[in-house]
């Protein structure tokens, strides 16, 4: 985060063909903690022309990144990685004051965005085509795995480093180059991963970032031919829109979409882990996780000692902010986040449900909401519709597993899901059934880089990470040869 380029973080600035720049007409953004409601920083706010700007030097890097071999990619790749290990804590540290996370998170997300970079450094390095048989001998078949262009990246401020590694890491890995677009909120660890990205010395224009107002910057991800696909993350009724415009310029499209997480513990189940479980897949980025638990269902018989536990467990949670010792749970994204988590509650309450713990927004300066749980709430209460991107969980019961699978299935979305259970064949079966991209059994957090991640339903279509990651940049071309 070094690079003489930046200026410093507070002052963040657009990537342009290996260039740092302000953006063409001067417009700024600010930045603002969500921990005290300061302003922080400042990002320039890119027009439709600084992102036509980025999309050219991307087209124009395309070429000779492309026909950069394998194993110099892979080489750039690791560069990048080694670069963000080493300014972990000065990354963190960005990540937390304007995103909100503790600190102990934003470490972790460092770490993980590094290991997209070396995970996707290897992948280059295995892009196979394949020999096909032919039928006749006058032929030879080959099938050549090519990348897809020129790529566009737009990125949510929830995980601003690790979204932005997921993304990109693979598509320069397959030899796209790429324009990428955070969150009007969290620009400014974008601009730090940047910075890395630089100091590696990656070619000028393999990797472009603007930030700005999402629809000038989008209508020329959507509009201009040069950008061949488009990677979002974000929400359901966005990724329709994006879907639906790409379709004119049959752009390729991966989206990972909202979540509405069921989470089962059976009766059999440990129910401290499955407790530690809640608490660490709800509360984890004071809930604002897309595969972070909203709907808790609990069998029966054991609902009242599991209550009891996760109730304990919430209420010994530490709210504050992330840059403080001890923090367990940072401030919403915003206002309107808190706003959104009490609208939440109050409806729930309103329809009977009762709040075992929290319910509230907290005073002083900052976005902070307390870390709820609620039971008895009707099936058509927001919090059983709507997703909570909050630190508030509600409760029921079911009376057994097909229950609970009807249950956990009603839902338009399908990212992830989690069970928790020591019979192995009821774990099989319920996996099998459960309509999700990603399901964990025993375990509330299964991102992990080597995995593909994504949903089904209205929660997205394609994969990120893993192997899959990489495929979704590639093109396949099918050589006939008469010899």
């Amino acid at each position: 985060m070094q690079s003489t380029a930046v200026g410093g973080w507070r002052e963040g600035k657009l990537y342009i063909g290996g260039i740092w720049r302000e953006a063409e007409a001067g417009a700024v953004a600010p930045v603002t903690d969500p921990g005290s409601g300061e302003t922080i920083g400042r990002m320039a706010a890119a027009a439709a022309t600084d992102a036509a700007a980025a999309v050219a030097a991307a087209a124009a890097a395309f070429p000779g990144w492309a026909a950069t071999p394998a194993p110099e990619r892979a080489a750039a790749l690791r560069r990048v990685a080694r670069l963000l290990a080493e300014r972990r804590e000065e990354i963190a540290a960005v990540m937390t004051a304007e995103q909100g996370k503790p600190l102990a998170e934003a470490r972790g997300e460092v770490e993980m965005t590094a290991e997209y970079f070396l995970w996707n450094a290897e992948e280059a390095r295995r892009i196979y085509g394949d020999t096909i048989p032919a039928s006749s001998a006058g032929k030879r078949l080959l099938a050549l795995r090519q990348p897809v262009g020129v790529t566009a990246a737009i990125t949510p401020w929830n995980f601003p480093a690790s979204m932005l590694g997921r993304k990109l890491a693979p598509a320069l890995a397959a030899g796209c180059t790429a324009v990428c677009k955070p969150a009007a909120a969290t620009p400014l660890t974008a601009c730090a991963v940047f910075a890395c990205i630089h100091d590696a010395g990656l070619p000028p224009g393999v990797a472009n970032l603007v930030a700005g107002p999402a629809g000038p910057i989008g209508d020329v991800f959507l509009t201009d031919p040069r950008v061949r696909k488009i990677s979002f993350t974000g929400s359901t009724a966005v990724g329709k829109m994006l879907m639906r415009r790409a379709a004119d310029g049959m752009k390729r499209v991966s989206l990972e979409l909202g979540g509405h997480a069921p989470f089962l513990i059976f009766a059999d189940a440990d129910l401290d882990a499955a407790v530690r479980g809640v608490v660490a897949s709800r509360f984890r980025n004071a809930g604002q996780t897309c595969i972070s638990a909203n709907r808790l269902y609990v069998e029966a018989q054991v609902a009242e000692a599991l209550q009891e536990r996760l109730v304990a467990a919430v209420r010994a949670l530490r709210v504050g902010r992330g840059d403080a010792p001890g923090v367990d749970v940072g401030p919403l994204i915003d206002a309107s986040a808190v706003d959104g988590a009490e609208a939440q509650v109050a409806d729930a309450v309103a329809r009977g449900g009762r709040v075992l713990c929290g319910g509230h927004r907290m005073a002083g300066p900052g976005s902070f909401f307390e870390p709820t749980v609620i039971a008895g709430t009707p099936t058509d209460a927001l919090v059983a519709r709507q997703e909570t991107f909050g630190p508030v969980i509600p409760l029921w019961t079911f009376g057994d597993e097909a229950e609970a699978v009807r249950r956990a299935n009603d839902t338009a979305y399908g990212l992830a899901a989690y069970v928790y259970t020591r019979d192995l064949a009821r774990a099989i079966r319920v996996t099998e059934a459960l309509e999700y991209g990603i399901v964990g059994v025993n375990d509330p957090v299964p991102t992990v880089v080597q995995a593909p991640f994504g949903g089904v339903k209205e929660s997205g279509m394609g994969r990120e990470g893993g192997y899959e990651g990489v495929r979704g940049f590639l093109e396949t071309k099918f050589v006939s040869i008469g010899i």
